[in-house]
């Protein structure tokens, strides 16, 4: 970690970070009632432009289900299918915790992530700890995706902190690399064990 002082305010990324996340969970649950297999429908949702143009709002949910439906022959119902993409997440406990240490503290905490309205939306109604948060900034929303310097922009622009009052939290080099080069101190999460103590011990919690 580049710490250089106490940070005022703490930015977590969202997935594996704070939940885990499996797309695999949504393909087994999709390929009874589609035309090609599991494997095939991960490859849809998961390494194709389509996800992509979803997490930065350039598609509607009707949208990127259409075009979903016509990538697998999906046979499901709209709700069904938003709902079982939004549900595939898990809580990794001690760093919800460590979020929770810090509100508990006083210190502003903010969500930073590459990801989707149907996401957000059930993870808003699913996980208590998300309703913490002092704010958000999410790519859909501000059309730009880390490491992208506009989302970065947005975060300094929405919470008020720039520099090295901003302690950064993400499990991908690139985008740690892109707030470290604004003067973010900056974590790259692999495993709670060593994450938890190190900003432990640098907020004074």
């Amino acid at each position: 970690m580049n710490a250089s002082r106490v940070p005022r305010a703490v930015i977590f990324d969202l997935g594996k970070v704070l939940l885990d996340f499996d797309y695999g969970i949504l393909a087994r649950r999709m390929a009874p009632q589609s035309r090609i297999s599991a494997d095939e429908i991960l490859n849809v949702v998961n390494q194709t432009p389509l996800l992509h143009r979803y997490e930065t709002g350039l598609m509607t949910d009707q949208e990127f289900y259409d075009a979903v439906v016509s990538a697998t022959g999906f046979r499901g119902e709209e709700v069904q299918f938003l709902n079982w993409f939004g549900n595939i997440f898990t809580e990794i406990e001690p760093m919800v915790a460590l979020q929770t240490a810090l509100v508990r503290r006083g210190i502003p905490t903010y969500v930073f992530s590459n990801t989707n309205a149907q996401a957000i939306r059930h993870v808003r109604e699913s996980f208590s700890f998300y309703r913490q948060f002092t704010g958000e900034v999410l790519s859909y929303e501000v059309r730009s995706m880390k490491p992208d310097t506009r989302i970065y922009e947005a975060v300094e622009a929405m919470s008020g902190f720039s520099g090295g009052d901003l302690l950064y939290l993400d499990d991908r080099p690139e985008n740690i690399a892109a707030g470290i080069a604004r003067g973010w101190q900056a974590w790259i999460h692999a495993d709670p064990g060593e994450t938890v103590p190190c900003v432990t011990a640098l907020m004074g919690l």
